[in-house]
């Protein structure tokens, strides 16, 4: 049974948009197969394991980030909304818990505009990791594009 993606306000939400130039098909591939996202999943420095990567909805998505200096981060995820090229949604079973909505629209032919959303159940979850997260998601962005960038349309 899939869970419902929280309703959230801005004060219960971190929210990171970017234009991306290339084509919607081309980004979803790259947040939606396993062989992609390893590559730039996470901030900079961090390297991935992926344990269990079952793309659909109900399904896992259990990993370990491997930290620059030091640490092992085990990662709990459920996908519980996946609309193929559109949306991916997944909600952490490991914590810190929030949901992730991540939207793509497509601007032009090779521009997409990606919503990426960490939607918590309260403020004060929200208000506790917004002053680290917000520019490691931009980290994030910023190794997505590279990997863009490697891949063939």
């Amino acid at each position: 049974m899939t869970s419902e993606i929280l309703s959230t306000t801005s004060d219960s939400e971190i929210a990171t948009t970017r234009v991306l130039n290339f084509p919607q098909e081309l980004v979803f591939k790259a947040w939606s197969n396993p062989e992609h996202l390893k590559n730039w999943w996470g901030p900079n420095g961090f390297t991935n394991t992926f344990h269990e990567f079952d793309f659909r909805e109900g399904g896992k998505w259990v990993f370990t980030m491997h930290g620059p200096e030091k640490g092992n981060y085990e990662n709990d995820v459920e996908f519980i909304k996946i609309e193929k090229p559109n949306l991916i949604a997944w909600k952490r079973h490991s914590k810190p818990l929030f949901q992730i909505l991540t939207i793509f629209q497509s601007v032009s032919e090779n521009e997409t505009k990606v919503i990426f959303k960490m939607l918590f159940e309260t403020e004060e979850e929200c208000q506790k990791l917004k002053p680290y997260v917000v520019d490691k998601n931009e980290e994030n962005f910023d190794r997505l594009e590279v990997e863009l960038s490697k891949m063939k349309p």
